[in-house]
Protein backbone atom coordinates (compact mmCIF):
# COMPACT_ATOMS: atom_id res chain seq x y z
CA UNK A 1 0.00 0.00 0.00
CA UNK A 2 1.32 3.43 -0.93
CA UNK A 3 2.16 5.78 1.97
CA UNK A 4 -0.01 8.75 2.82
CA UNK A 5 1.42 11.38 0.50
CA UNK A 6 2.01 14.95 1.60
CA UNK A 7 2.83 15.91 -1.97
CA UNK A 8 0.18 15.05 -4.53
CA UNK A 9 1.50 13.69 -7.82
CA UNK A 10 -0.83 13.37 -10.80
CA UNK A 11 1.52 13.73 -13.78
CA UNK A 12 5.15 12.74 -14.23
CA UNK A 13 7.57 12.90 -17.14
CA UNK A 14 10.56 10.64 -17.76
CA UNK A 15 13.58 11.86 -19.74
CA UNK A 16 15.16 8.65 -20.98
CA UNK A 17 18.62 8.44 -22.55
CA UNK A 18 18.38 5.17 -24.48
CA UNK A 19 22.15 5.17 -25.07
CA UNK A 20 22.58 4.29 -21.40
CA UNK A 21 22.45 0.65 -20.42
CA UNK A 22 19.24 -0.39 -18.67
CA UNK A 23 17.56 2.98 -19.33
CA UNK A 24 14.54 1.36 -21.00
CA UNK A 25 14.24 -1.20 -18.21
CA UNK A 26 14.43 1.49 -15.54
CA UNK A 27 11.83 3.60 -17.37
CA UNK A 28 9.43 0.65 -17.53
CA UNK A 29 9.96 -0.04 -13.83
CA UNK A 30 9.24 3.56 -12.84
CA UNK A 31 6.23 3.83 -15.12
CA UNK A 32 4.74 0.63 -13.68
CA UNK A 33 5.25 1.79 -10.11
CA UNK A 34 3.73 5.20 -10.80
CA UNK A 35 0.79 3.66 -12.66
CA UNK A 36 0.03 1.65 -9.52
CA UNK A 37 -0.17 4.96 -7.69
CA UNK A 38 -2.57 6.44 -10.28
CA UNK A 39 0.12 8.74 -11.72
CA UNK A 40 -0.04 9.49 -15.43
CA UNK A 41 3.43 9.18 -16.91
CA UNK A 42 4.82 10.61 -20.16
CA UNK A 43 8.11 9.30 -21.56
CA UNK A 44 10.44 11.57 -23.52
CA UNK A 45 13.18 9.66 -25.34
CA UNK A 46 16.37 11.67 -25.79
CA UNK A 47 17.21 10.15 -29.19
CA UNK A 48 13.85 11.33 -30.53
CA UNK A 49 14.01 14.85 -29.12
CA UNK A 50 12.77 17.64 -31.35
CA UNK A 51 13.90 20.51 -29.16
CA UNK A 52 10.61 20.95 -27.34
CA UNK A 53 8.48 18.87 -25.01
CA UNK A 54 4.86 17.97 -25.57
CA UNK A 55 2.55 20.41 -23.86
CA UNK A 56 1.72 19.53 -20.30
CA UNK A 57 2.30 20.22 -16.64
CA UNK A 58 4.26 17.76 -14.54
CA UNK A 59 4.51 17.44 -10.79
CA UNK A 60 7.85 15.66 -11.02
CA UNK A 61 10.41 14.72 -13.67
CA UNK A 62 12.74 11.73 -13.69
CA UNK A 63 16.06 11.93 -15.52
CA UNK A 64 17.33 8.50 -16.58
CA UNK A 65 20.89 8.70 -17.86
CA UNK A 66 23.90 10.74 -16.87
CA UNK A 67 24.62 14.41 -16.22
CA UNK A 68 23.84 15.31 -19.84
CA UNK A 69 20.32 13.98 -19.46
CA UNK A 70 19.82 16.12 -16.35
CA UNK A 71 21.10 19.19 -18.20
CA UNK A 72 18.65 18.63 -21.04
CA UNK A 73 15.74 18.11 -18.66
CA UNK A 74 16.70 21.22 -16.68
CA UNK A 75 16.63 23.44 -19.76
CA UNK A 76 13.35 21.98 -21.00
CA UNK A 77 11.72 22.48 -17.60
CA UNK A 78 13.49 25.71 -16.61
CA UNK A 79 10.34 27.84 -16.54
CA UNK A 80 8.10 25.32 -14.80
CA UNK A 81 9.92 24.82 -11.47
CA UNK A 82 9.35 21.07 -11.85
CA UNK A 83 11.54 19.09 -9.41
CA UNK A 84 13.86 16.57 -11.07
CA UNK A 85 14.84 13.21 -9.61
CA UNK A 86 18.12 12.36 -11.41
CA UNK A 87 18.87 8.63 -11.72
CA UNK A 88 22.51 7.84 -12.31
CA UNK A 89 22.94 5.48 -15.27
CA UNK A 90 26.12 7.06 -16.63
CA UNK A 91 29.80 6.95 -15.70
CA UNK A 92 31.52 10.13 -14.47
CA UNK A 93 28.62 12.13 -13.08
CA UNK A 94 28.29 14.84 -10.45
CA UNK A 95 24.65 15.92 -10.94
CA UNK A 96 22.86 12.60 -11.37
CA UNK A 97 23.49 11.05 -7.96
CA UNK A 98 20.51 8.77 -7.26
CA UNK A 99 21.36 5.15 -7.99
CA UNK A 100 18.80 3.08 -9.83
CA UNK A 101 18.16 0.77 -6.89
CA UNK A 102 17.34 3.67 -4.56
CA UNK A 103 15.02 5.78 -6.70
CA UNK A 104 11.84 4.53 -5.02
CA UNK A 105 13.05 5.23 -1.49
CA UNK A 106 14.17 8.74 -2.52
CA UNK A 107 10.84 9.31 -4.27
CA UNK A 108 8.88 8.27 -1.19
CA UNK A 109 11.00 10.54 1.01
CA UNK A 110 10.22 13.39 -1.38
CA UNK A 111 6.50 12.63 -1.17
CA UNK A 112 6.73 12.95 2.61
CA UNK A 113 8.74 16.18 2.38
CA UNK A 114 11.81 14.45 3.83
CA UNK A 115 14.14 14.40 0.80
CA UNK A 116 16.70 17.13 0.28
CA UNK A 117 15.88 19.58 -2.52
CA UNK A 118 19.00 21.12 -4.00
CA UNK A 119 18.28 24.48 -5.71
CA UNK A 120 20.71 25.17 -8.55
CA UNK A 121 21.01 28.62 -10.11
CA UNK A 122 20.89 28.89 -13.89
CA UNK A 123 22.18 31.49 -16.34
CA UNK A 124 20.23 33.19 -19.11
CA UNK A 125 22.17 33.72 -22.34
CA UNK A 126 21.16 36.23 -25.01
CA UNK A 127 22.96 36.92 -28.32
CA UNK A 128 22.43 40.34 -29.85
CA UNK A 129 23.37 41.23 -33.43
CA UNK A 130 22.89 44.75 -34.75
CA UNK A 131 20.61 45.63 -31.81
CA UNK A 132 18.42 42.57 -32.32
CA UNK A 133 18.23 39.42 -30.21
CA UNK A 134 19.01 36.44 -32.44
CA UNK A 135 19.33 33.66 -29.88
CA UNK A 136 18.22 32.97 -26.30
CA UNK A 137 18.78 30.02 -24.01
CA UNK A 138 19.23 29.02 -20.38
CA UNK A 139 22.00 26.83 -19.00
CA UNK A 140 22.50 24.81 -15.84
CA UNK A 141 26.17 24.03 -16.46
CA UNK A 142 27.84 26.57 -18.70
CA UNK A 143 27.98 28.73 -21.79
CA UNK A 144 31.17 28.26 -23.82
CA UNK A 145 32.42 30.57 -26.57
CA UNK A 146 35.08 28.92 -28.69
CA UNK A 147 36.48 28.70 -32.20
CA UNK A 148 34.81 26.57 -34.85
CA UNK A 149 36.63 23.76 -36.62
CA UNK A 150 40.41 23.70 -36.30
CA UNK A 151 41.47 25.28 -32.99
CA UNK A 152 42.37 28.93 -33.45
CA UNK A 153 42.73 31.85 -31.09
CA UNK A 154 39.63 34.03 -30.88
CA UNK A 155 39.36 37.63 -29.75
CA UNK A 156 36.74 38.51 -27.14
CA UNK A 157 36.12 41.66 -25.13
CA UNK A 158 34.48 41.28 -21.71
CA UNK A 159 32.59 43.89 -19.69
CA UNK A 160 30.87 43.47 -16.35
CA UNK A 161 28.06 45.44 -14.74
CA UNK A 162 29.39 47.41 -11.77
CA UNK A 163 26.24 49.50 -11.22
CA UNK A 164 22.72 49.25 -12.66
CA UNK A 165 23.09 49.85 -16.39
CA UNK A 166 26.79 50.75 -16.08
CA UNK A 167 29.49 48.44 -17.38
CA UNK A 168 33.23 48.38 -16.79
CA UNK A 169 35.70 46.75 -19.14
CA UNK A 170 37.03 43.63 -17.48
CA UNK A 171 39.51 42.63 -20.10
CA UNK A 172 40.42 41.59 -23.61
CA UNK A 173 40.82 37.86 -24.06
CA UNK A 174 42.86 36.30 -26.82
CA UNK A 175 42.41 32.61 -26.19
CA UNK A 176 40.87 29.37 -27.40
CA UNK A 177 37.65 30.58 -25.82
CA UNK A 178 35.79 31.52 -22.64
CA UNK A 179 33.67 29.47 -20.27
CA UNK A 180 30.96 31.11 -18.18
CA UNK A 181 29.97 28.50 -15.64
CA UNK A 182 27.47 28.07 -12.84
CA UNK A 183 28.57 26.42 -9.57
CA UNK A 184 26.88 23.24 -10.81
CA UNK A 185 29.06 23.42 -13.92
CA UNK A 186 32.26 24.01 -11.94
CA UNK A 187 32.98 20.25 -12.16
CA UNK A 188 32.59 20.22 -15.94
CA UNK A 189 34.42 22.13 -18.71
CA UNK A 190 35.41 24.88 -16.27
CA UNK A 191 37.32 22.42 -14.06
CA UNK A 192 39.12 21.03 -17.12
CA UNK A 193 40.23 24.59 -17.96
CA UNK A 194 41.67 25.10 -14.47
CA UNK A 195 38.66 26.75 -12.86
CA UNK A 196 37.80 26.35 -9.15
CA UNK A 197 35.27 23.92 -7.70
CA UNK A 198 32.27 25.57 -6.03
CA UNK A 199 29.50 24.20 -3.89
CA UNK A 200 26.68 23.72 -6.42
CA UNK A 201 24.15 25.62 -4.33
CA UNK A 202 26.22 28.81 -4.24
CA UNK A 203 25.08 31.99 -5.99
CA UNK A 204 28.06 32.64 -8.27
CA UNK A 205 29.45 32.32 -11.76
CA UNK A 206 32.93 31.46 -12.98
CA UNK A 207 34.65 33.15 -15.92
CA UNK A 208 37.40 30.83 -17.18
CA UNK A 209 39.59 31.49 -20.25
CA UNK A 210 40.56 28.44 -22.31
CA UNK A 211 44.31 28.36 -23.00
CA UNK A 212 44.76 32.16 -22.90
CA UNK A 213 47.57 33.72 -24.93
CA UNK A 214 48.27 36.01 -21.95
CA UNK A 215 49.10 33.89 -18.92
CA UNK A 216 47.79 36.55 -16.52
CA UNK A 217 44.25 35.86 -17.77
CA UNK A 218 43.08 33.70 -14.87
CA UNK A 219 39.69 32.23 -13.87
CA UNK A 220 37.48 34.58 -11.87
CA UNK A 221 34.56 33.95 -9.52
CA UNK A 222 31.90 36.65 -9.81
CA UNK A 223 28.51 37.24 -8.18
CA UNK A 224 25.84 35.32 -10.05
CA UNK A 225 23.72 38.43 -10.48
CA UNK A 226 26.54 40.41 -12.07
CA UNK A 227 25.80 40.73 -15.79
CA UNK A 228 28.56 39.88 -18.25
CA UNK A 229 28.82 41.25 -21.79
CA UNK A 230 31.10 39.31 -24.11
CA UNK A 231 31.72 40.84 -27.53
CA UNK A 232 33.24 39.06 -30.51
CA UNK A 233 35.82 41.56 -31.75
CA UNK A 234 35.19 43.09 -35.18
CA UNK A 235 38.53 41.86 -36.51
CA UNK A 236 37.67 38.24 -35.73
CA UNK A 237 38.07 36.23 -38.93
CA UNK A 238 37.71 32.58 -37.95
CA UNK A 239 34.36 31.11 -36.96
CA UNK A 240 33.12 31.41 -33.38
CA UNK A 241 30.64 29.08 -31.70
CA UNK A 242 28.46 29.47 -28.61
CA UNK A 243 27.69 26.15 -26.89
CA UNK A 244 25.09 25.79 -24.15
CA UNK A 245 25.58 22.94 -21.66
CA UNK A 246 27.63 21.10 -24.27
CA UNK A 247 24.43 20.39 -26.20
CA UNK A 248 22.95 23.41 -28.01
CA UNK A 249 25.05 25.54 -30.35
CA UNK A 250 24.77 28.87 -32.13
CA UNK A 251 27.25 30.43 -34.55
CA UNK A 252 28.49 33.89 -33.58
CA UNK A 253 29.51 36.68 -35.96
CA UNK A 254 32.02 39.52 -35.54
CA UNK A 255 30.59 42.29 -33.32
CA UNK A 256 27.97 39.97 -31.77
CA UNK A 257 27.40 40.54 -28.07
CA UNK A 258 26.60 37.69 -25.70
CA UNK A 259 24.85 38.74 -22.49
CA UNK A 260 25.04 36.31 -19.58
CA UNK A 261 22.98 36.97 -16.46
CA UNK A 262 21.43 35.20 -13.49
CA UNK A 263 18.18 33.48 -14.44
CA UNK A 264 15.07 33.96 -12.36
CA UNK A 265 14.52 30.21 -12.71
CA UNK A 266 16.22 27.52 -10.65
CA UNK A 267 16.62 23.80 -11.20
CA UNK A 268 15.23 21.88 -8.23
CA UNK A 269 17.10 18.58 -7.86
CA UNK A 270 15.83 15.84 -5.57
CA UNK A 271 18.97 14.32 -4.08
CA UNK A 272 19.60 11.10 -2.21
CA UNK A 273 21.48 12.69 0.68
CA UNK A 274 22.99 15.92 2.00
CA UNK A 275 26.49 14.64 1.28
CA UNK A 276 25.93 13.35 -2.28
CA UNK A 277 27.93 16.12 -3.99
CA UNK A 278 30.95 15.84 -1.72
CA UNK A 279 30.89 12.07 -1.92
CA UNK A 280 30.94 12.36 -5.71
CA UNK A 281 33.93 14.71 -5.58
CA UNK A 282 35.84 12.40 -3.27
CA UNK A 283 35.10 9.23 -5.19
CA UNK A 284 35.16 10.38 -8.80
CA UNK A 285 38.22 12.63 -8.48
CA UNK A 286 40.18 10.07 -6.52
CA UNK A 287 40.46 12.02 -3.27
CA UNK A 288 39.98 8.86 -1.20
CA UNK A 289 43.54 7.64 -1.34
CA UNK A 290 44.96 5.68 1.56
CA UNK A 291 45.94 7.88 4.51
CA UNK A 292 49.60 7.95 5.34
CA UNK A 293 50.32 5.88 8.44
CA UNK A 294 52.07 7.50 11.38
CA UNK A 295 55.68 6.49 11.50
CA UNK A 296 57.05 6.70 15.04
CA UNK A 297 60.36 5.11 14.19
Amino acid sequence: MAPTDKIQVHNAVLFVNTEKENADTAAAEIKKELAGRKVKTSIFYMDECTGSLPKGRWDIAFSLGGDGTVLYAARMLSKSNTPILPLHLGTLGFIANVERNEWLSVYEKWLKGEAKISPRCMLDVNVRRKNHSVYRNTCLNDAVISSMGIAKLINLGVKTETAPGKFTELGYYRSDGLIISTPTGSTAHSMAAGGPLLDPEMEAQILSPICPFTLSNRPMVLPSRQILLITVEKEQRSGVLLTIDGQDTHELKPDDTVTVCHSQHYTQLITGSNTAYYSALRDKLGWCGKRAENNNA
